[in-house]
């Protein structure tokens, strides 16, 4: 059989059923043995969102994303994408076809050299000589992208290769030279670590997107709960621990909660489980404690000790190590250490908004909060929306949230949702984004009217880009803000409608229920124009 068909044949038997592209000349091939199989294939309108499409599914899903895309520009349009999945950690194969083969070197019509373009953030990448490799090369890129530390694979196929005929293997032994992910940890480092902790008095589980990638959250729940030690999550582990626990303590980070913060710069033990500890993390922390143990549980060796000395490195799967963890007794010693947290909770409070008019997009999340299903996604954007979203969306019972946390690229909101939803579509799926990010995806609003997809899309739209308006004028003053003026007006109501979607403007408070109420009533999809002043800050 061709190879076009060869990789069908082998997607069904990863079980993906579904895949996003944008086709083109170089995968004609591939789009025609497509067009016959029962895999259910999404045009997105844009490259560049094809992989924010595939991650929202992977994340939804627990398995790996699939996208297509032709040579040259849909490729190198894949990039972005391709990179945010890298930095978060997400397992995705990316498909691309290439020029033939006899032309790659020549800058042919459409010819980018996308494995090289990609290679600094790609887990791996291959590019197809020998049409005959395609089936180990296949059952090798779902290998790497879903084990170990997850991340995407990318495979470029020349058009030739994809026409040439082939005997159909599916089933290939796995053995990657230098690929060997460690599993279980250390024997000796996870007594190490348990001793340590025992000795601790002001012990703290700093817990990454590695929990939720490894799918151990009843092990944290477990280990943190028997042993009462408080929690506090970075960016990207948001969702890894139940925010209605007593343990619960924050987000960490420049974007963070005080509580977490002080308590990561006070702690004597700190667990790291899943997180790169990177600079947005560790960001306006201050000092840490000078005499403080860090004992740091990552799959992979290169992130522990990477950004902060780790005094115990685990290497292994957080969900095994959590496990061996979970199997022994601890006795640790933290009665005061959680009175000292619980008074400090009880005099917290909310700075109060100040009256800039419009709506308050904290006052608006908390509503929609406490409105959602016990099984809702929020997918947020980059930017000021993505701090309003984290910080009051309470991340409780089967609740998710997704984000792009490493390299923070605006316009992920959108499509993200739109593969989560497409995971799961008995499941509230919200979208919120800020007007400047809307405006580089809103084209993807197509897919859910096409998909009929009841996904709710929040847009915060104060007519700045409000991130970078804050640090121009935290950094250089209030009368130096430039380039982030979206000073002409769009109906983003009106645009909906163009695509088949209601909509509602909100911009005064006592609606902000009625509108929520609205939008919730069925599963149909919606956006909600939500008006913002311009000068109200994420902090």
């Amino acid at each position: 059989m061709k190879v076009a068909n060869a990789i069908i044949k082998h997607l069904e038997k990863e079980q993906i059923k579904t895949v996003f592209g944008y086709p083109g000349g170089a995968v004609l091939a591939l789009y025609e043995e497509l067009r016959k199989s029962a895999i259910h294939h999404v045009l997105v309108r844009n490259e560049q969102s094809a992989v924010h499409y595939a991650s929202g599914f992977a994340r939804k899903s627990s398995t790996v994303g699939v996208c297509i895309a032709t040579s040259g520009p849909g490729a190198t349009n894949l990039i972005t994408g391709i990179a945010t999945a890298y930095m978060d950690s997400i397992p995705i194969v990316i498909i691309t076809g290439q020029v033939t083969s006899s032309l790659i070197g020549t800058d042919a019509f459409q010819e980018a050299d996308i494995t090289g373009a990609t290679q600094p953030f790609t887990k791996h990448s291959y590019l197809v000589r020998d049409a005959n490799d395609i089936g180990r090369i296949l059952n090798e890129a779902f290998h790497i992208a879903s084990t170990g530390r997850p991340g995407p694979v990318l495979i470029d196929i020349p058009s030739d290769v994809m026409n040439e005929q082939i005997k159909l293997e599916l089933k290939h032994k796995i053995d990657i030279t230098g690929y060997k992910p460690t599993i279980k940890g250390h024997k000796g480092q996870i007594k190490r670590s348990l001793t340590k902790l025992k000795s601790a008095t002001k012990p703290l589980i700093f817990a990454g997107g590695g929990v939720l990638s490894s799918n151990a959250k009843e092990e944290l729940k477990e280990f943190a709960t028997k042993n009462k030690i408080p929690v506090v999550n970075s960016l990207m582990g948001l969702g890894s621990f139940d925010h209605s626990s007593p343990l619960y303590c924050g987000l960490v980070g420049s974007h963070g909660h005080v509580l977490a913060n002080k308590l990561f710069t006070s702690a004597d033990v700190i667990v790291v489980i899943g997180a790169r500890m990177s600079n947005r993390a560790m960001h306006n922390l201050g000092t840490l404690n000078p005499e403080v143990e860090i004992i740091h549980i990552d799959i992979d060796p290169a992130e522990i000790s990477k950004n902060v000395a780790a005094t115990i490195p685990v290497v292994g799967d957080a969900k095994t190590i959590l496990k061996e963890f979970n199997s022994k007794e601890c006795h640790i010693k933290t009665t005061q250490w959680l009175y000292d947290i619980n008074k400090h909770k009880s005099f917290q409070k909310e700075t109060e908004d100040d009256n800039l008019g419009c709506v308050s997009p904290k006052r608006f999340m908390k509503a929609l909060s406490k409105q959602l299903s016990d099984s809702s996604t929020l997918v947020a954007d980059v930017g000021q929306n993505q701090f309003w979203a984290t910080r009051n969306y309470d991340i409780t019972k089967n609740r998710s949230f997704m984000t792009s946390g490493g390299l923070g690229t605006m316009g992920y909101s959108l499509p993200a949702a739109i593969g989560a939803k497409l995971a799961n579509k008995d499941q509230q799926v919200i979208s919120t984004i800020g007007d400047g990010g809307f405006q580089m995806c809103l084209q993807e609003l197509a897919v859910v009217s096409e998909q009929s997809l009841g996904l709710k899309i929040i847009i915060f739209k104060n007519n700045r880009l409000g991130m970078v308006r804050e640090m121009q004028t935290n950094v250089l003053g209030a009368n130096k803000t430039f380039g982030v003026h979206l000073d002409y007006e769009v109906d983003f109501v009106q645009l909906g409608k163009a695509y088949g979607i209601d909509g509602i403007r909100l911009d005064k408070e006592e609606d902000i229920d009625k509108t929520i109420q609205t939008i919730l009533s069925d599963d149909k999809p919606y956006i909600v124009e939500c008006i913002v002043s311009s000068e109200y800050n994420t902090l």
